[in-house]
């Protein structure tokens, strides 16, 4: 029998591309959107390994009904993972960005991931099984950039939700690790690399050289939902190509401090 998986906020961009690495690595997969048409969207073109499934993830009795559908559809008291992929952004300056809009993202990318997380895991733990839980945050919960609203701050709250499920549901053999994407030509970030002088000035700021892409991200996930992670628990692993160890590049260094030590300098 094909291990299974509910990916939120599937119906398009980097949630589709999960479902659909997912469902090419042998998973039977639940497309989950609030959008139903996106959703099906998706299932239309992945095939027969996918189940459509429409729920507003900020409302639980929503999330549980798609659990029983999904359910019903693949025999299986509780999926074998979750990919809580489903967010938004509403970007501004903190200091004139609406209370509305800061609300509204951390409704969908906090609250929204910990009741789909929640469900999830109550089903395992009913049904006595191990399964795999995998977040995705953000470079932007890691290190802020700038006007990005209630963004940044949601991802961190998502990376430190992912260790506190982690804590809690490991002894009921349930892992939960982040994948944290950074500059990714794909899903929300399309539209900051239609502009191709900015797409070059990014790419060259990675140190790999080049901007990442929805498989990059897909197939992160994929690993730590397999039995290949299952010693994996509580990490949040990011997927940047460096682009965040280099804040030090960006300094002013004298070339006369690289030659300071035992070995040079005078």
């Amino acid at each position: 029998m094909s291990p299974t998986v509910v990916v939120t906020g599937a119906g398009h961009g980097l949630g589709a591309t999960i479902a659909a690495a997912a469902a090419a690595g042998g998973w039977r997969v639940g497309v989950l959107d609030r959008d139903g048409e996106a959703a099906a969207r998706t299932v239309a073109a992945i095939g027969d390994h996918a189940v459509a499934l429409t729920a507003d993830i900020t409302v639980e009795a929503d999330m549980d009904r798609a659990l029983d559908l999904f359910a019903a559809a693949t025999g299986q008291a509780a999926p074998d993972g979750l990919v809580a992929n489903a967010g938004i952004v509403r970007f501004g300056p903190l200091a004139t960005v609406s209370v509305e809009d800061w609300r509204a993202v951390v409704d969908v990318n906090l609250t929204g991931t910990f009741i789909a997380a929640r469900g999830v895991a109550r089903r395992m733990r009913a049904a006595g099984t191990a399964g795999s839980l995998v977040t995705v945050t953000s470079m932007n919960g890691v290190a802020p950039g700038p006007n990005a609203g209630a963004y940044g701050a949601t991802k961190a709250g998502v990376a430190l939700l992912t260790r506190q499920m982690a804590l809690e549901w490991g002894p009921d053999r349930i892992r939960c690790n982040a994948v944290a994407p950074g500059l990714i030509d794909a899903g929300m970030s399309e539209p900051i690399y239609a502009d191709d002088e900015i797409r070059e000035l990014r790419a060259a700021r990675v140190p790999l050289g080049r901007l990442g892409t929805g498989h990059d991200v897909a197939e992160a996930v994929l690993f730590l939902l397999s039995e290949a992670a299952a010693y994996i628990n509580g990490i949040e692993l990011l997927v940047d190509g460096g682009v965040t160890s280099t804040v030090m590049s960006t300094l002013p260094r004298p070339a006369s401090v690289d030659t300071v030590g035992p070995s040079g300098g005078s």
